[in-house]
Order: structure tokens, then C-alpha cells, then sequence
């Protein structure tokens, strides 16, 4: 999963999921990591494939994995903040920027079982703590 935030900090970009699970909602962006390319290769790949964010747009950074161990899956999360406003190219599913001060927690929107307003916690406070930006 990638978290990308736009310049200001006041906005994700989301994907509104056009399958199954959670279509209908919206999701982070991301996909799967192919044989013989690394966790970071993915991300940037992925990343440019469902949205045209680039390296030169973007730094991604990886910030945590969810693993759920009894269904045997490990999410890992990146996440970046856009250098310069970028043209969306959207892939297949429809893209939006969303306030994340919007209620994240409103799972009939909001895909993931909650864990949508806990990871954009998570590097909200990495972000005033770990780098210093006062934004948060």
C-alpha cells in the first residue's frame, strides 16, 4: 500500500476500489510485489502504473507492514509527500484526493477495517516527531 500526500499535507490520494474486497471504497494505492524486483521496485511500480506518480514526483519511504499471520498475508506501507502537483492517470480504478481530516473512520466508505486512520496516524505523528514538520 502506498499513502501519498499532496504538497500541503491536507490530502491523500485514494482509489476507489472497482473489485472485490472493499468495492466501492476507498483504498490506498498499491499492488503486488513480481518475481525478481524488490519491496521498494513495487511500490514505485505500482505507484506509477495506477496513478503516473513517478520517481521524479515522489520519495517513498517504507514505513510499516501489517502482517496477518493466519491469513498468511504482509502488507507493507510506504508513504511520500508529492514534490509539485502531478496529472493523475488513472489505471482502473478512479482516483480522488480526500481531506484527511474527513471522518477515516466511516468504514462504509473507507476500505481496510479501521486501518486506514491508523496508518495516516501513525505517519502523521513519524512526521511532527520523527522529521520535525510542524504541520502536525
Amino acid at each position: 500500500m502506498i499513502v501519498i500526500f499532496n504538497k500541503n499535507l491536507d490530502k491523500s490520494l485514494f482509489c476507489i476500489r472497482a473489485k472485490e474486497p472493499y468495492k466501492g471504497k476507498y483504498n490506498f494505492v498499491g499492488g503486488k510485489v513480481e518475481e525478481g524486483e524488490t519491496n521498494d521496485e513495487a511500490a514505485y511500480r505500482e505507484l506509477f502504473e495506477e496513478t503516473g506518480i513517478s520517481k521524479e514526483d515522489i520519495n517513498l519511504d517504507h514505513f510499516m507492514d501489517l502482517n496477518y499471520f493466519k491469513y498468511e498475508n504482509n502488507l507493507q506501507v510506504y508513504y511520500g509527500i508529492l514534490k509539485h502537483e502531478v496529472k493523475l492517470k488513472e489505471e482502473r480504478n478512479k482516483l480522488e484526493w480526500v481531506n484527511i481530516d474527513s471522518n477515516l473512520l466511516d468504514i462504509k466508505r473507507f476500505a481496510g477495517n479501521y486501518n486506514i486512520p491508523h496508518i495516516i496516524t501513525q505517519i502523521k505523528v513519524y512526521l511532527k516527531n520523527g522529521v520535525g514538520i510542524d504541520k502536525y
